[in-house]
């Protein structure tokens, strides 16, 4: 099943993080120089990122978040590039320890970046030292999407999923060698899942998504209770939570400019969404610590990529993917933005194993790693 072609090893390079002293020191001058806009008071979260959260944040990240120390542990994983159609692609690629693992691509979406999926490296590289058997290991390839983090962007249109998709599957066959592969995404990881599975059918194995959310504008016919319970909170999140896509999606360059200038900025623009987006109570640090907010922003902030992150939603044409045909599976959490009904997802795409929960948010993959691996482990069990 795992069998490979001699990796391409002269288009990998090992990488290392490696932040300057002064562009440590420029981010600090920049926090404590930060003009702070009024605010109505009382207003908490109401219009936006609490103002009164983000100056503890932000007073937080220029005095006491230890970036060395992220950077650190960042760096203890196997981190590369890879040369693909002139792009360097970033990712960590950590084998599994007793070989034979089933190779599988791991994706992230935005505001996320590769931090996110860090934590399932163990639960799927070395499954018997985390309650799991040892025939479940997987080689786990860890992606940054190009436009995000430490993978290169493009000055050119045309960056979408299936773009990003075709590069991922030539790192996949032709760069690290694997004949077939899994793939588990969310969010714009998830897109580009169903992209892969919809034009290599041949090498992708199966696919595993959660948060999907199809297009309201195509319900299935005779909807029952529950489609028309989602179409009534789609439109309720279209009215109070969609104006950041609604601007992304149009005018990305616009808000782009003050985010890659602006740290204080960039943290409330970035932090507000993963409060909203998670499976927090509305407390972001129920299942945020400030490092792990921070580490994410920070990659943003050093690498000066939420322009070309956010250009996605103007270049996405995601809507398009929908005929795949190779083994699927959703794991669907309650508290992800608004469920989408399991009606409606067969409605548009295959269906092999849906799970229910109603824990983890829309970083499921960072809020509730152990079940997300667990989920994978048995979906994949029966595709090896």
């Amino acid at each position: 099943m795992n069998s490979a072609r001699v990796p391409r090893s002269e288009a990998v390079q090992p990488f290392r993080i490696a932040v300057t002293d002064a562009e440590l020191e420029d981010l600090r001058c920049r926090l404590r120089a930060t003009r702070w806009p009024d605010h109505l008071v009382g207003g908490g979260w109401d219009y936006g990122t609490d103002p009164a959260y983000l100056r503890e944040l932000v007073e937080y990240w220029a005095e006491a978040f230890d970036w060395r120390r992220e950077e650190r542990r960042l760096n203890s994983y196997p981190q590369f590039l890879a040369e693909i159609e002139g792009l360097n692609v970033h990712f960590v690629h950590q084998r599994a320890g007793g070989g034979g693992g089933l190779p599988v691509l791991v994706l992230h979406g935005w505001p996320g970046s590769f931090v996110q999926m860090l934590d399932l490296l163990p639960l799927l590289a070395a499954p018997t030292e985390h309650g799991g058997e040892g025939d479940d290991a997987f080689d786990v390839v860890v992606g940054s999407l190009p436009g995000f983090g430490f993978s290169d962007t493009t000055n050119r249109p045309g960056l979408t999923e299936p773009h990003m998709a075709r590069l991922f599957h030539r790192l996949m066959t032709e760069v690290l060698g694997y004949e077939r592969y899994a793939v588990r995404g969310s969010d714009f990881g998830g897109s580009v899942a169903e992209a892969l599975a919809t034009r290599y059918p041949e090498a992708v194995v199966g696919i595993h998504l959660s948060g999907t959310t199809p297009r309201a504008d195509n319900p299935p016919p005779d909807p029952g209770p529950a489609i028309r319970q989602y179409l009534r909170d789609v439109e309720r999140w279209r009215a109070s939570e969609v104006g950041y896509g609604a601007i992304q999606s149009t005018k990305p360059q616009t808000p782009a400019t003050a985010l890659n200038d602006s740290p204080a900025g960039l943290a409330g623009w970035i932090v507000e969404k993963f409060r909203r987006w998670s499976d927090c109570d509305g407390e972001v640090e129920r299942r945020f610590t400030k490092d792990q907010l921070l580490t994410n922003i920070s990659l943003y902030w050093f690498t000066a990529t939420i322009g070309s992150s956010i250009r996605l939603y103007c270049e996405s044409d995601y809507e398009q993917e929908c005929g795949w045909d190779v083994p699927t599976a959703h794991l669907m959490s309650s508290k992800d933005m608004f469920p989408t009904p399991r009606e409606w997802v067969e409605h548009v795409s295959r269906v092999d194993r849906w799970t229910a929960v109603d824990r983890g948010g829309h970083f499921i993959e960072w809020e509730e790693p152990g079940l997300v691996a667990e989920d994978m482990r048995a979906f994949f069990r029966t595709l090896r």
